[in-house]
Order: structure tokens, then C-alpha cells, then sequence
């Protein structure tokens, strides 16, 4: 019988195999196995992450360990484990023979400047009479994490002016006064005195630029006088515009009571936010969690990076990618040009491409030593001597900055554009360029006009791949311009407007610091989670635009290519 005309359940393995099939399965499964390995993590990141911003019930419970006497605790069950009774029995409690595990709790109980810690274990065993009480509230403090207790007294200027069951309303309508006048001295603060002092160093500057090149306009030096006065006195203005505001801001306190006793006296200048969380209904609850996702992406951190939000770190992290994307573009493509169309293709230019190549495998922490020794110690401190003599000793370009931290990035992410784009010019066919030449171009006018549009979309390939390596990094970054916490954002109103010298914030290395630096770590694991999610989105809305642009590119040049 002839082979051909088997059916597929009587072929020999060797048949099958050499068919091809089997690779074809086993591409298929390696893609399906990568498919869930990164929805898994996703899916992981996603709820770990977001579910810290849903508002949790607050138990009121007793706590009475074996051999201890009952003391009462409250707060959030945020996680549980199976624990042995071994390691409990390690750590001094008395545990029952032959219960060989226990359930433990994470609580966050808050209150951490009166009892120490936000967070505690608890056996969930020897709990008992468990409540959710309606009127327990809880406070997200400008400083020392939440407090979870009971409205006492709300009090103006020390005197009580509200208590009991009206304490709660009289004690919102001031926290939203003190928030409106928070938003005022933010301001103030922030903005108006900081274009002032800006303003005011500039003149400096140009005070002793004057001096060291031994000009002495007297005119110039009387007019720098005079706006120097003018600013000293709007300065004033808003200093004592700001006093005012911090006294109708300290104003109020409140007094509360936590589940063990204790007594918290506070100005309400101090809170941020106020709730009770036994009472919010789904509704509430919705409208509660997507206040607090605008307020982890909008606002500014507070509390070490552990509370508040990090649009400071997703500013910089933009900002940074696009100044790298503008400086790696035309650099790789103008390597690339040249290595493909120019350049002799002998032993020279093939040690190039192997170099670049090679390139791209370096460690990016190299890159951040080379960006250091080179960029910031070496250029930087030459463009300070030339430029900037007179902000000196203080160095302009001679220290870590948004500047140095984009070129060494773009430097780590050449090679992927060079290789990239290489291959775009590879493929535009030979008839094209021919017959670009025979209607009369010259090979420049060939280049310019037909061959580097249609190997566009290769070019953004090649950036989009820069975009996702360059979002990533933090290594490098650590050297050479990221830091901690930044005062303000590189792009502001103050001249020059986008300050490359300045220091600023980035995601991975937010997460960094957060997971890994942070004293409490309970507090931080959440927000490690969701920065990390919105690393992942911010490089995917920067890819998905990239792809938008090449994927316009392609179908523009379509026709060319057929």
C-alpha cells in the first residue's frame, strides 16, 4: 500500500517526526507556556497591587494567647498563613498538644507612634468576640500611618466645640476646611515661593558672572539691585501670607481614644483623610478605591515613599525615555546609514557590526560607570568650567543629573537601534534604489527621499525595543541621576523650564527603594506591587505608541514595497 495513503494514526514516529510536526507542538507549547508565565505574573502583580486601595472592615476583637491575659485589638486582616506549632512554640506561646497548625493573621492595627508597629501576627485561634462597629474611624495621617480608634471631641483654638455623636460631622466639614488651606500653603510653598527663590538665584548668578569677568556696570548692578529688592519684598508678602495660613491651619484638633485606652490629641492639619470603614456602603467603597488609585498616581509620596503617590517617579520616568528616544534615534540611524550604505563592506566593517553587536550583551551597570567616569566627572566638569563658572564650587552638569542619565541610557540602547535599523535597509529591495537612480536622484536624494521612508517602520522597532530596556533599567540610573526622594520636577515654570541638570525620580528604582529600603516593610509590599504595575503600564502605553506610529509607517509605505 502506498505510504501517502495511510491514515495519520497508522504513520511511523520517524514519519512523524520528520513531517515537522513535533517542532511545530513544541513551538506551540513553549508559546503557551510564556503566555501564562506572563499573565500569571500580571494577574499576580494586579491583585496584589491593587487590592491595597479597597477599603477592609476594621475588627474589634479580644486577643488572649495562652498563659496572657485578654487585651483588645482592632484593625485590618490584610493576609493569613498556616504557621507549625513548633515555631509558634519557638517564639514563647504556649500552644495546645497536638494542634500541629495554626492560622496566622497580618494586622494592621496602625497607631505606630503609640504602640510601635503598624503591623502585628496575630493567632486567629485565640481570638474572640469579634465586632465590626460602625463608628470606628480611621485617620491617614500626614506622619505616622493611620490611626484606627474613636472620635472623642473635636476642639478650635483648645476649646471643645463638639462631641459624642456630632463630634464625626463637625470633625469632616474642618478636615475639608484644613485641606483647602493645605492646598492654599501647597501652593504658596511650592510654586510662588519657588519661582521667587529661583528668580532671586538667577540674579546671583548674574551678579557674580559680572564680577568674574570684570565688568562693573554700575547700571547693570544698580538694576539687579533693584529687582533683587522687588523680589525680597514679594517674598516677604508670601511669608507673611503663609503665617496666616498656618495659623487658621493649626486651628483645630480633635481627640480620639484607640481600642486599648489610649488618649491621641492632634491638630486636624495633620490628616489627610478620614473614614469610617464599617459604614461604607459597595457604592462608597467603589467611589472610595478610585479616589485613592488617582491618589497613588497623581499625588506626591509622603512617609519615607511608603504612603501618598508617585507621579514624580512616573514623570521622571517619561520624561527620561523620551530625552534617551530623541538622543538614540538619529545617532543609530546615522550608523546605520553609513555601515549599510556607505561604508566598504570589508574586515573593518565587519568588526563594527561585531562590536555593536557585542554592545549590546555589556552588563548596564558598566554603562552606569562609564556614564559616571565620562559624562559627569569628565564632561560635566569641563562644561562647568566653561559655561557655569560662576555657579561654582557648586556643580551645574559636574554631578548626577536627568541630562546624564538619558545619554547613558541611550548609549546602552544603541546598539539595538544600529542593529534595527541595518536590517530595515537590508530588506528595501535593489530595483527600488535603482530605479530611484535611473529617473535621475542622486544617491543621497535616493536615500533621503525613498530608501529611509520605507525602512521607517525597522526604525521604530528598533526604538521600541530602546523604549522597553530603557523604561527598565535602574542599575545605571543609581550612578547617574536618580534619586530617592526629588524636591521638584525636572519641567517647571522657572527658567529654562526643563532643567537637565536636575536630579529626579524613577519607578524601578521607586520600587527599589520601596521593597528594599524601606524600615516598614509590611507597608511598603503593597505599593511594591502597584508601582510595579504601573511601570509595566507606563512602558506598555510608550511601546503601544511606538507600535501605533510603525504600524502607520508600514501601510504608508506598502505600495512601495510591493
Amino acid at each position: 500500500m502506498n505510504n501517502s495513503l495511510q491514515s495519520p494514526g497508522k504513520r511511523s514516529v520517524g514519519a512523524w517526526i520528520n513531517s515537522g510536526a513535533p517542532w511545530v507542538w513544541l513551538n506551540a507549547g513553549a508559546v503557551a507556556i510564556s503566555l501564562v508565565l506572563v499573565i500569571g505574573l500580571l494577574g499576580l502583580i494586579a491583585v496584589r497591587g491593587l487590592g491595597h486601595f479597597w477599603p477592609g472592615q476594621i475588627m474589634v476583637a479580644d486577643y488572649q494567647p495562652p498563659g496572657q491575659a485578654v487585651r483588645m485589638v482592632a484593625g485590618e486582616i490584610t493576609d493569613s498563613e498556616e504557621v507549625p506549632a513548633a515555631r509558634l512554640e519557638s517564639s514563647g506561646l504556649e500552644v495546645i498538644n497536638g494542634q500541629e497548625l495554626y492560622t496566622r493573621d497580618l494586622l494592621k492595627q496602625g497607631n505606630r507612634d503609640l504602640s510601635g508597629a503598624d503591623f502585628v501576627w496575630i493567632v486567629d485561634e485565640w481570638l474572640s468576640n469579634r465586632q465590626y462597629p460602625e463608628d470606628i474611624m480611621v485617620l491617614e495621617r500626614r506622619e505616622w500611618g493611620n490611626f484606627y480608634g474613636f472620635l472623642e471631641s473635636v476642639q478650635e483654638d483648645g476649646v471643645t466645640v463638639a462631641s459624642g455623636e456630632s463630634a464625626w460631622t463637625v470633625f469632616n466639614k474642618r478636615l475639608d476646611r484644613a485641606l483647602g488651606i493645605y492646598q492654599a500653603i501647597y501652593q504658596i510653598e511650592k510654586h510662588d515661593i519657588g519661582s521667587i527663590n529661583a528668580a532671586i538665584e538667577q540674579l546671583r548668578l548674574a551678579e557674580r558672572r559680572l564680577e568674574l569677568s570684570g565688568d562693573r556696570d554700575p547700571v547693570r548692578q544698580a538694576e539687579i539691585q533693584a529687582e533683587r529688592k522687588q523680589l525680597n519684598q514679594e517674598y516677604q508678602q508670601l511669608e507673611n501670607q503663609l503665617g496666616d495660613l498656618y495659623r487658621a491651619f493649626n486651628r483645630d484638633s480633635f481627640v480620639a481614644r484607640t481600642v486599648a485606652g489610649q488618649t491621641l490629641e492632634q491638630p486636624i492639619s495633620k490628616v489627610v483623610r478620614a473614614y469610617q470603614p464599617n459604614t461604607l456602603s459597595l457604592t462608597d467603597k467603589i467611589g472610595f478605591y478610585f479616589d485613592k488609585v488617582g491618589e497613588f498616581i497623581l499625588d506626591d509620596p509622603r512617609e519615607a515613599n511608603t504612603e501618598g503617590g508617585v507621579f514624580p517617579a512616573i514623570f521622571g520616568t517619561v520624561m527620561m525615555v523620551i530625552l534617551m528616544s530623541i538622543m538614540v534615534t538619529p545617532f543609530g540611524v546615522i550608523a546605520a546609514v553609513y555601515l549599510r550604505e556607505y561604508a566598504s563592506q570589508g574586515w573593518m566593517t565587519r568588526a563594527i557590526r561585531v562590536a555593536v553587536n557585542n554592545l549590546a550583551g555589556v552588563p548596564s551597570i558598566v554603562y552606569g560607570v562609564f556614564g559616571l567616569g565620562f559624562f559627569i566627572y569628565f564632561a560635566g566638569a569641563e562644561i562647568d568650567n566653561l559655561f557655569f563658572a560662576e555657579a561654582l564650587p557648586s556643580p551645574t552638569f559636574g554631578t548626577p543629573g536627568l541630562l546624564w542619565a538619558s545619554i547613558t541610557l541611550a548609549l546602552l540602547t544603541l546598539p539595538v537601534v544600529i542593529v534595527a535599523t541595518e536590517e530595515g535597509l537590508s530588506r528595501i529591495p535593489r530595483s527600488v534604489r535603482e530605479g530611484s537612480l535611473a529617473l535621475g536622484a542622486t544617491k543621497a536624494e535616493t536615500l533621503w527621499r525613498v530608501v529611509l521612508p520605507m525602512a521607517s517602520p525597522a526604525m521604530m522597532t528598533g526604538l521600541i525595543l530602546a523604549v522597553a530596556r530603557a523604561a527598565g533599567e535602574v542599575a545605571p540610573l543609581m550612578l547617574v541621576g536618580v534619586v530617592k526622594l526629588a524636591p521638584s520636577l525636572p519641567l517647571d515654570g522657572n527658567y529654562p523650564y526643563l532643567h537637565l541638570d536636575q536630579k529626579f525620580m524613577h519607578l524601578g528604582f521607586h520600587i527599589f527603594d520601596v521593597g528594599f529600603q524601606s524600615p516598614n516593610v509590611e507597608a511598603a509590599r503593597p505599593l511594591v506591587y502597584a508601582t510595579a504595575l504601573l511601570l509595566v503600564m507606563v512602558i506598555a502605553v510608550l511601546n503601544l505608541s511606538a507600535v501605533a506610529i510603525r504600524n502607520r509607517l508600514r501601510e504608508k509605505y506598502k505600495s512601495l514595497e510591493d
